[in-house]
């Protein structure tokens, strides 16, 4: 299984796009829990990034797009932070880079400092309950970051929401069994798609005016209709038409994020992407995501409303691209 990159990681759980650098400031402190002293910005009254997470009861799995140029100054973490570059400039630590795969661990108590340059992504794993070793063998960074990226993949492909947090649960137990062996096993990679669902599955993201017809989308793949049905449960665990139906919510959770308007037209972004039944909606968005779409528009404007002394942020002195480390993941 492979991840399309058209989409950014974790996207059915999107909680910021386009923020502001006080509402994006206010949203990393309330996941990490931690106290920062600074956050610089290129261009303060600029656009910040958008953000992904997805909470259990162990922790958070968080995914930032940086849209400019920041640093975090001297964070101090309560607790064990894990910070990996999926793509884009990154420099953690007073210069350190990020390690090979590339994935940094960041142990209770540490001052955290990190600097993105515009375009990056970032995946924050917080926290981690076990205690990282004084030494430990090369490749460890390896085997967490092989962790991450397979729960990623996966993420494109929950079920519903009880099989996200599942999966979330999982993978922090798997993080925390990697650092407490101390022992490097890279974990084994998810095979490549088939060719054949790889059509189909972009022709439901990239389509979003396209009505569900199971003959069309098997004569698009190049398989019989019982095939496709078939090779899409075997190798994604969604039937054909769950996963049409989960893309169609992703497009409406997307719009309830960046609606700014007073009153949120829940009904008519429902609409909009096919769903006549209001009622049945609510039902299918709180199954895919764990909550309704007022509360995802409530999320937001929670954030924004927090006090000016939270969002304080100061400008980041301009400085050259080749100032940053590139760490593709």
């Amino acid at each position: 299984m492979r991840n399309l990159n058209a989409n950014p990681e974790l996207e059915a759980y999107l909680r910021l796009n386009r923020a502001g650098c006080g509402e994006w400031l206010a949203a990393i402190r309330e996941l990490l829990a931690c106290p920062g002293e600074a956050c610089q910005l290129a261009r303060p009254q600029a656009v910040a990034g958008s953000m992904s997470a997805l909470e259990v009861e162990a922790g958070a799995v968080c995914v930032l797009d940086v849209a400019q140029d920041m640093s975090f100054d001297r964070w101090l973490l309560p607790r064990t932070l894990l910070v990996a570059v999926v793509k884009g400039q990154v420099r953690l630590q007073d210069g350190c880079r990020l390690t090979a795969f590339p994935l940094a661990i960041l142990p209770a108590g540490t001052r955290f400092s990190l600097q993105a340059g515009e375009g990056s992504r970032l995946v924050l794993v917080y926290p981690i309950a076990a205690s990282v070793p004084a030494w430990h063998p090369p490749g460890l960074e390896a085997a967490l970051a092989g962790h991450v990226q397979r729960f990623l993949v996966k993420s494109d492909y929950f079920q519903d929401h009880q099989d996200a947090r599942l999966e979330t649960a999982a993978l922090f137990d798997r993080l925390n069994q990697q650092l407490a062996s101390g022992l490097a096993r890279v974990p084994e990679e998810l095979p490549v798609l088939d060719r054949r669902l790889v059509r189909v599955i972009e022709k439901m993201r990239g389509e979003p005016d396209w009505v569900f017809n199971l003959p069309e989308l098997a004569q698009h793949s190049g398989a019989s209709e019982r095939n496709l049905y078939y090779l899409m449960k075997r190798e994604t665990g969604l039937t054909p038409y769950r996963f049409y139906q989960r893309c169609r919510l992703i497009r409406v959770r997307r719009r309830l994020v960046d609606c700014q308007c007073d009153v949120p037209h829940i009904s008519w972004y429902a609409a909009d992407a096919g769903f006549s039944h209001l009622g049945r909606f609510a039902a299918l968005y709180r199954e895919h995501f764990g909550e309704l779409p007022s509360e995802t528009v409530q999320w937001r404007r929670q954030l924004q409303d927090q006090p000016p002394a939270l969002t304080a942020l100061s400008s980041l002195p301009s400085s050259p691209a080749s100032s940053l480390i590139s760490e593709p993941w």
